[in-house]
């Protein structure tokens, strides 16, 4: 299958130091790729890379002709001093019709936020805000930098899920930076592990049990990861986060990751 982006031997020097260290990835249609790794890693220089806002490295970088890339920032600086509707904020993206922005913001589930304030969003729903951005320039590839940042737990999972049901409906890739594995698990095809140079890649079952990922992450995360794998089992949970069909007893030691951060 061939690649929608190709990074050959990526190299990025800042005063004389490798930010990024021979960093070598293909990105497929339909497939979601994870990158993780700890705060300092290269990560963002690696997405800048990727969008072409960084230029001066060394390597090759391949992209499919005409290649169209919806990008969802880590955080939006809005001017707080300014309204600012949703409606607004999308139309500030190009020339669309407002069937266009409606369908954006209905496929992301914030059709209701459409006259909404930007500055009043939750976290959740700027991310769905943003997401119906990007999705409005009909991407084959989307680039998400830290998307459940500023999201509890059940946003999290209810954010990946949406991303999962667009990468299905738009066939697009999907690339996804986080600084673990936590909630990511269930819907990456491929994770990559990042610290200046590519530790580890592979299915996310396998990358959580990788000594290179233990040696950066540790143990910690083993308990969420089990969690969510075990939670998605369930389609059916009550308030207090216990599947309502299905063996409860055997879930109920995974309920504490029902909490909210």
């Amino acid at each position: 299958m061939s690649a929608l982006v190709e990074l050959n031997d990526i190299c990025v020097q800042f005063d004389e130091r490798n930010v990024l260290d021979k960093v070598s990835l293909r990105l497929e249609r339909g497939k979601i790729t994870t990158l993780i790794g700890p705060n300092g890693a290269g990560k963002s220089t690696l997405v800048k890379v990727l969008l072409g806002l960084q230029r001066r490295y060394s390597g090759k970088l391949i992209k499919t002709k005409g290649l169209k890339t919806g990008y969802v920032p880590q955080k939006l600086k809005l001017n707080d001093s300014l309204p600012l509707s949703v409606e607004r904020f999308l139309r500030l993206a190009g020339k669309f019709s407002q069937q266009e922005l409606n369908e954006a913001l209905t496929l992301v589930g914030a059709q209701h936020l459409l006259k909404n304030n930007m500055h009043s969003l939750s976290g959740g729903e700027n991310q769905r805000v943003l997401l119906a951005r990007a999705l409005l320039q009909r991407p084959d590839l989307l680039v998400l930098d830290e998307p459940a940042q500023g999201v509890d737990v059940q946003g999290q999972i209810d954010l990946y899920e949406l991303i999962d049901t667009i990468r299905h409906r738009f066939n697009c890739a999907v690339f996804m930076v986080s600084h673990d594995l936590h909630l990511v698990m269930a819907k990456t095809d491929d994770v990559i592990c990042l610290h200046h140079h590519i530790c580890c890649s592979g299915a996310p079952a396998d990358i959580a049990q990788h000594p290179k990922y233990i040696a950066l992450f540790g143990h910690a995360n083993h308990q969420s990861l089990a969690f969510y794998h075990h939670q998605h089992d369930h389609h059916h949970h009550d308030l207090a986060g216990q599947p309502v069909s299905g063996d409860s007893s055997q879930c109920s030691h995974h309920s504490h990751g029902h909490h909210h951060d």
